[in-house]
Parts: C-alpha cells; sequence; structure tokens
C-alpha cells in the first residue's frame, strides 16, 4: 500500500487539506497554480468581483480545453487509422503480385 501525504492547497484564497498519493502531488499543485492565475486573468479582463463567477468561468475554460484536447485526439487517431489502412491496402497489393 502507497504512502499518502498530507498538503494543502489554495484555490481562490481559500485553503483545503487533501490525502494524495506522493505521485499526485505535483500535478495538484500545478493544477491549483493555474487555476488560481486563470481567476486572476479573469478578474483582470472582465471586473468579476464574485469569486463564484470566476470559479464557474475558469472551470468551464479548463473543461473545454480537456474537450477540444478529447476531439483533437479522436480526429489525430482517425486520421492515423485512415492512413495505416491506406497502408495496408497498398502493402497486401504489393505483396499479393
Amino acid at each position: 500500500m502507497s504512502e499518502k501525504l498530507k498538503i494543502k492547497i489554495s484555490i481562490a484564497d481559500r485553503v483545503y487539506p487533501l490525502t494524495v498519493d506522493y505521485s499526485q502531488e505535483e500535478g495538484l499543485r500545478s493544477a491549483s497554480k493555474k487555476i488560481d492565475a486563470m481567476i486572476k486573468q479573469f478578474e483582470e479582463s472582465y471586473a468579476v468581483r464574485d469569486k463564484q463567477d470566476v470559479l464557474a468561468m475558469s472551470a468551464l475554460q479548463f473543461a473545454s480545453q480537456l474537450e477540444q484536447k478529447q476531439l483533437d485526439k479522436s480526429a489525430d487517431y482517425q486520421s492515423a487509422l485512415e492512413r495505416l489502412q491506406k497502408m495496408d491496402e497498398t502493402l497486401s497489393a504489393i505483396l499479393s503480385r
């Protein structure tokens, strides 16, 4: 069983104590910093004062980025599959001669 680490993550001026695997710590701290940077950007760009609105906007931004990456990955997979199928057909034609 892996050891757990107790950490405190700060998001939007609130501290959240978490118990995580050592392997998750760096990712969580990095995500926390990115969320805070995005919150600051939204607050400066749109003069939003309500933290809930800024957090919702940040969550939407991150979720849309994740969805776009998934769509891009799916398109890349489909493209690669089509290229492999064409190569397979070409090789099969050459080998059947």
